[in-house]
């Protein structure tokens, strides 16, 4: 099956695909990680997304939906995905659905629901190992010494794409998106809703419920 898991910028979907993979045994197939590969490379796809991420807007359809269909293709996605950041507008979803619609995989949705406010802070207040990729927030998920990845000991830095003025960048051209997605799933009885507020070890346990009620089972 395919578990798309929905959310704004900053609801944590992330570190919650990640844990739920871990624990279902699932493929973690998250659109931000796949275009910093291609930024980091300095591919065609990547420069191109690049000049959109920056300026706080969406990645066209075309370049998300082709990435995400290579993606899938792998060994590794066969059987459990978890999609993280896609898709992001109705176009992607239904091309999600045209895609396997002929092979009989099942497609669920589940919307990690927090607020405006929450998202602002948790955004402009997440820090970056541009070495190794882990995440930390300053007040939320704190490194151990300030300023320092924990695992390599690189100096933390603030994505562009977190600073203050792309936030609400993003949050303004993100959400209207959002919730033509999440009508869609909603309005195919394919959408199941989780509050994304809280402590991390309590959202977890959330949408672990959730997903096992739609089929995601833990291994």
């Amino acid at each position: 099956m395919i578990l798309v898991l929905l959310g704004a910028p900053g609801a944590g979907k992330g570190t919650q695909a990640e844990a739920l993979a871990a624990a279902t045994g699932a493929a973690h197939v998250a659109t931000g990680d796949l275009f910093r590969a291609e930024i980091a490379a300095g591919s065609e796809l990547g420069i191109t997304a690049k000049s959109f991420i920056d300026a706080g807007k969406l990645v066209p359809d075309e370049v998300t939906i082709a990435m995400i269909a290579e993606r899938l293709a792998r060994p590794d996605a066969a059987e459990r995905v978890i999609l993280d950041g896609f898709p992001r507008t109705a176009a992607q979803a239904e091309a999600l659905d045209r895609a396997y619609a002929a092979s009989g995989r099942r497609i669920e949705a589940l919307l990690l629901e927090v607020d405006r406010d929450a998202l602002v802070a948790r955004l402009t207040g997440r820090r970056v190992c541009p070495s190794c990729g882990r995440s930390y927030h300053v007040t939320n998920r704190p490194p151990r010494a300030e300023g320092r990845c924990d695992a390599c000991d690189a100096a933390l830095i603030t994505r562009t794409d977190d600073a203050p003025e792309t936030v609400a960048a993003r949050l303004e051209n993100q959400l209207g998106a959002l919730e033509t997605v999440v009508a869609l799933y909603r309005d195919s009885g394919r959408l199941g809703v989780v509050s994304g507020s809280g402590g991390i070890d309590e959202i977890r346990e959330r949408l672990a419920t959730a997903a096992t009620a739609v089929g995601l089972t833990p291994r």
